[in-house]
């Protein structure tokens, strides 16, 4: 191992764990997802789609035993895919400590899988295509409306401008933190427990659960929550374990993300109002999360949001937030979208701060 790696990672491990979710961070900035990659996620849905037949098979229309089945596919899923992250990364560890190639390689891949877990690139093109496909006004809009409908859940074939435009918010400020802030939060979170497992120990040395084996597992219940999180049919039974993890695993990132916002922005000072204002306002939506983080893009760019959605046929009113704001409008989508990448960069920066003090008040009193 050269010298001067070997010094960082072998005496600071939460600093190597810090630059490997940097250089995540910068490899879904550049990259996305690419179609032609095999995603993690298409590993977890697979198993969910099995899983969901063996337990519909058994519990029928009981829904105590659609409950049960939902929380033991809920357990192996998140299990099994935080089992998985933590296995690469006793690989990449591994080889780290006995250097050559194996650690280079080993490094690349812990990267690589990172990255998997990130979703900021991919929602930006995502929203950026269907931008794309706006026409000037007067003309078919049928085309930006199929487009839609592969990033949202509700109905867009009667779907206005101002409709598309709406819908397209909501999308970039929700799935920001669920995409975005809610997996980095949990890699951090990882990060730390390795530097205070880890301290002046050996990089191989370090056995608790890191940055990727936590990313995955969030990532397994947001999976969970996007494929059975539903309040029809059986779903209702047999995926209330996932909904409610999920839930749980967003609920701090989200507000963190309601807080810290502002921050980015021309207009610091307006954190505690646009945290106030987003809590307030996302009382009253059926989600914990959603409201909350939807309304906090609303307040800080002074649109309202929310209203009546359709689904499946059936409409369903959503509080309005930011109540008496302007329709978003394109400019309104793209700003939130450079919020999100502005935003991670500093959640970013402040952990590196943040370990590295750590790092020294550790070094001192040893």
């Amino acid at each position: 191992m050269p010298t001067g790696v070997g010094v960082l990672t072998g005496a600071h491990p939460v600093l190597l764990g810090w630059l490997l979710v940097a250089l995540a961070c910068g490899l879904d900035r550049l990259v996305g997802d690419p179609r032609w990659c095999p995603h993690p996620v298409v590993v977890m849905g697979w198993w969910i789609g099995r899983l969901r037949q063996l337990v519909e098979r058994w519990a029928g229309d009981q829904p105590w035993r659609l409950r049960l089945g939902g929380a033991l596919i809920t357990l192996l899923l998140v299990g099994g895919s935080m089992a998985a992250g933590w296995s690469l990364e006793q690989l990449a560890l591994a080889g780290l400590e006995a250097g050559g190639w194996r650690s280079g390689g080993g490094l690349v891949l812990l990267t690589v899988a990172l990255a998997s877990a990130l979703a900021g690139r991919s929602l930006e093109q995502a929203v950026q295509a269907v931008l794309g496909l706006l026409p000037e006004a007067g003309e078919p809009l049928d085309p930006a409306r199929q487009r839609l409908a592969w990033i949202v859940g509700r109905d867009t074939e009667e779907l206005d401008r101002a409709g598309i435009l709406r819908a397209l918010a909501e999308t970039a400020s929700e799935n920001g933190v669920d995409g975005l802030f809610a997996p980095l939060f949990w890699m951090l979170v990882g990060v730390l427990l390795w530097g205070l497992a880890g301290g002046a120990q050996q990089a191989g040395a370090l056995t608790l659960p890191g940055p990727l084996a936590l990313a995955w597992g969030f990532k397994a219940a947001s999976t969970l929550d996007s494929m059975l999180g539903y309040r029809r049919g059986r779903l209702r039974w047999l995926g209330t374990a996932g909904a409610r993890l999920d839930d749980l695993l967003v609920w701090l990132p989200c507000r963190l993300t309601a807080a810290s916002l502002a921050l980015v922005t021309t207009q610091p000072w307006r954190a505690a109002a646009v945290l106030r204002a987003a809590l307030r306002d996302g009382r009253s939506d059926p989600s914990p999360n959603a409201g909350v983080s939807q309304a906090a893009y609303a307040w800080l760019l002074g649109v309202q949001l929310g209203g009546l959605n359709t689904y499946d046929g059936e409409p369903r009113p959503k509080p309005l937030l930011a109540a008496g704001g302007r329709p978003p409008t394109a400019g309104d989508v793209r700003r939130m979208l450079a919020l999100n990448a502005r935003l991670s960069g500093l959640w970013l920066a402040s952990a590196g701060l943040g370990l590295l003090a750590l790092v020294f008040i550790t070094k001192t009193l040893s």
